[in-house]
Parts: structure tokens; C-alpha cells; sequence
């Protein structure tokens, strides 16, 4: 029974290598490049073996396939970096358009210089173009002033190929990026956050609070130490019996009424 799907170590082109080679006969090229001639497979990778190298099959389609003796790591990164050259020579080779009028809004104006900004640091091209509608084509001196006030403030992240020409009812001029080494500093990556400030060294005085300390809070009095009275003084304390007089003989009973000089003398 046949898979409905297919599985995803198949999809995508494979590189085979070794005994992964399906062709019985390849035409081998060694480590320097120099074509060796057309061998039989198995004497291929014993040739690349010897060199503690693997047999790579560079081109599957040709008759019979070209295989290269290298090692697989070297070959993986030498095509990881081809790959990557490509992709930035692609993406350098894109143009983004910019679009002024001879009256524009300063806001206007100053998005339209952060997008090509955003444009120059990602390294592709920008072309800027101003276009004048009716009587405007009157006042091309209007127009020339945007665009040299555009030219100036792009300076740092680009530079204009030529000199800004008038097409039809437009003018238009390509700008440049800027090398790396020699372009201004990426907007975001220079409006990062300052790092947090460093820890106070040791001894020295702590900072003051930005905020007042708040005042402290009225405690609750505090119970009564008289044993005789126990918790009666404490608001706190839920004791039905507190109101009631304490009897009994010890620290808090009452103390007898002393004598007096009316008493009988034999009174004991």
C-alpha cells in the first residue's frame, strides 16, 4: 500500500554521496579540480576514501553524473555560503520608490525620509521621484528645492547615482546605500535604551528614595501587664467575663481594710 503523502526527508533536492550514488559509471574530479576521467563507481570511493575524503555527486543530471572528491562538511558550507551570496546580491539588486510633490507637508516629508532610510540600510536602492501636476510644471525651481533637501538629509545611508533629470512631468534620480563601513549607524540600533546604571560601590552612601516614605501606621495599644485586670484594658480581646470582678486569693485579689485606733485592743 502506498503512502498518500509524501514524507519530508524526501522533499527537496538531496545531495547523495558514497554509496547513496546510483550510476554505475562517474566522472570523478579530485580535490584541486582536475578532471581524473570516467571510473567505475565503486573505484571512485575507493580513490576518495584513500584521501579520507567522501565522493559527492555534484551534477546528477550529467551523463555520466560528475562526482567530486572533497569532504561532505567543506562541500555543505561552500554551498551554505554560494546560497547566501546569491540571496544578498538579490536583495541588493531590488529598487524601492519614493514619491514627492513640489508642496508637501513637513510630517510628509520626514515619513517618507525614515522609509528610505529603512530602505538604504537594508541595502537596496531607492529611487525618488517628484511629480508635478498642472500649473506646477511652472515652478520646477519648487520641485528641484524638495529634492536637493532630500538628497541632503539622505546623505549619511546613501548617494544619488547622477543628478536628479526631469522626465515628462516628473524628476526623478536613483540613490545608492552606502558601504557598511561607511554608513551612518541604523536608526533603531542607535535608539536603543541606555544600559541600567551600575551597582553603588562598597562603602558608599545608598541613593535617596525618589519617593517620600510613607508614614507609619498608629499601632494598636497595647494590653494591660496588670495581672489583676488580665486583657479587661485590651479593645481587642473578645472576653464576656472581663467586666466581671476577679475573687480568689493572689496577685490580684483584694487586700484587707487596714485597722483602725477603734477597734477593741485584744482584737486580733
Amino acid at each position: 500500500m502506498s503512502r498518500p503523502y509524501a514524507s519530508r526527508a524526501s522533499s527537496g533536492p538531496t545531495v547523495r554521496i558514497n554509496g547513496k550514488i546510483r550510476a554505475r559509471e562517474v566522472r570523478v574530479i579530485d580535490p584541486e579540480g582536475r578532471q581524473i576521467g570516467i571510473l567505475p563507481l565503486g573505484e571512485a570511493i575507493l580513490r576518495a576514501r584513500s584521501l579520507g575524503m567522501d565522493l559527492v555527486e555534484v551534477a546528477p543530471t550529467a551523463n555520466p553524473p560528475v562526482c567530486r572528491i572533497i569532504d561532505f562538511g567543506k562541500y555543505q558550507y561552500e554551498q551554505a555560503k554560494k546560497e547566501k551570496e546569491s540571496k544578498k546580491h538579490q536583495h541588493s539588486s531590488r529598487v524601492k520608490e519614493i514619491q514627492l510633490r513640489p508642496v508637501i507637508d513637513p510630517h510628509d516629508f520626514g515619513v517618507k525620509l525614515d522609509r528610505a532610510v529603512e530602505f538604504l540600510c537594508d541595502d537596496m536602492k531607492v529611487k525618488l521621484t517628484l511629480r508635478f501636476r498642472g500649473r506646477e510644471m511652472r515652478h520646477q525651481e519648487l520641485g528641484q528645492q524638495i529634492v536637493e533637501k532630500f538628497l541632503r538629509e539622505i546623505a549619511p545611508y546613501g548617494q544619488p547615482v547622477e543628478e536628479p533629470k526631469v522626465v515628462g512631468r516628473g524628476m526623478s534620480v536613483m540613490i545608492n546605500p552606502l558601504p557598511r563601513a561607511k554608513r551612518a549607524p541604523h536608526p533603531r540600533q542607535a535608539g536603543q535604551p541606555a544600559p541600567p546604571p551600575a551597582a553603588p560601590a562598597k562603602g558608599a552612601a545608598a541613593p535617596k528614595p525618589s519617593r517620600p516614605a510613607p508614614a507609619p501606621t498608629a499601632l494598636a495599644p497595647a494590653p494591660s501587664t496588670d495581672a489583676g485586670q488580665g486583657f479587661v484594658n485590651n479593645p481587642f480581646v473578645n472576653n464576656p467575663f472581663a467586666s466581671l470582678p476577679v475573687s480568689g486569693s493572689g496577685a490580684g485579689a483584694e487586700s484587707e481594710p487596714a485597722p483602725t485606733g477603734d477597734e477593741p485592743a485584744g482584737a486580733s
